[in-house]
């Protein structure tokens, strides 16, 4: 278990590593000058001069590479051109949101597929399982942004019973959580759909196997087979694709964000790319594709948890 951890672990350092790099070089290397994409082509060459001098910009780019890596591994984004404070306070000021609305999408995902999934795997071959297979395959063909425009018109526009979007600040907790409940609806539609087809057919291979009919043939009830016997077993390729969604719910709030105009991360990279405010992008991207990798970080510790025979083959 341990040679297990400490591989993943340098697996994952690795990895969050080679991505620093990447999103270094792609915003530092590609042909352009940075300081013409901050200032505007109409810029004068004294003021990019300027720029490039106090952004350090003309310094080797190894040189760039290693200042700034070190800053970020001691919290240090550097400054947003465009905010004047620093990228830090800015991811600060707006990550509980975005992790809030990340959470609560994510917990909506896993109840209503997983549920949804084990209904219509006992309901095999009958209506139940026919709708819901109709209503997940819905889900995964219909954009986010497009349900959350539906959603909007419907609950906000017409019925008013929720705000169409904006966010009060945690200081009001009723009217947070309310502000939320459309931007969840949106994610979670779309991502359980996905994770509702593959718990129906991870369930009904599980059903299928020697120890389930054993069970029924002892008289054990249908309820009690599909919790302790079915859904424990089919839990391998489910988190599999939690993990997955995990990622995508996190990526999905940069979409959502800005359709229910939620000042969380999402609408900062949004602002921050229309405002060319490129060390604030890069640092948004890093910081996005760390907690992508961090999940699936997880879902291989998992593995080992929900089925120790997983470890060697993962290892």
């Amino acid at each position: 278990m341990q040679v297990f951890l400490i591989k993943r672990t340098l697996g994952f350092l690795t990895t969050i590593l080679a991505i620093s790099v990447i999103v270094f070089l792609v915003m530092n290397v590609l042909p352009g000058d940075p300081s013409v994409t901050i200032l505007g082509i109409d810029s004068s060459e004294d003021a990019r001069a300027a720029l490039r001098a106090q952004l350090g910009l003309d310094d080797p780019i190894w040189q760039r590479y290693l200042h700034w890596i070190w800053g970020v591994a001691q919290g240090d984004f550097g400054t947003s051109y465009f905010f004047r404070v620093p990228v830090g306070e800015l991811i600060a000021e707006r990550l509980p949101l975005t992790l809030s609305l990340a959470a609560f999408g994510t917990l909506a995902t896993v109840v209503l597929g997983i549920v949804l999934g084990v209904i219509a795997a006992a309901n095999h071959g009958r209506a139940g399982d026919w709708i819901i297979m109709l209503l997940s395959q819905l889900g995964i063909a219909i954009p986010a942004f497009w349900l959350s425009m539906l959603l909007v018109l419907l609950f906000a526009v017409k019925l008013r019973w929720l705000p169409p979007g904006g966010f009060p600040g945690w200081d009001e907790p009723v009217a947070a959580l309310r502000s939320l409940i459309l931007p969840t609806t949106a994610l979670a539609l779309v991502q359980s759909a996905v994770l509702a087809r593959v718990t129906r057919s991870s369930a009904l291979e599980v059903m299928r196997l020697d120890f389930v009919r054993t069970a029924r043939a002892t008289g054990m009830t249908r309820g009690r087979i599909l919790g302790r016997h079915i859904l424990p077993n089919a839990l391998v390729p489910i988190v599999t694709i939690v993990g997955m969604q995990v990622a995508a719910v996190v990526t999905g709030t940069i979409v959502i964000e800005n359709v229910f105009y939620l000042p969380g991360l999402g609408r900062l990279v949004f602002q921050s790319i229309s405002n060319r405010d490129l060390f604030t992008v890069q640092a948004l991207v890093v910081l996005f594709a760390a907690i992508v990798v961090t999940a699936n970080f997880l879902v291989d510790i998992a593995y080992v948890l929900i089925d120790p025979r997983l470890k060697g083959r993962l290892s």
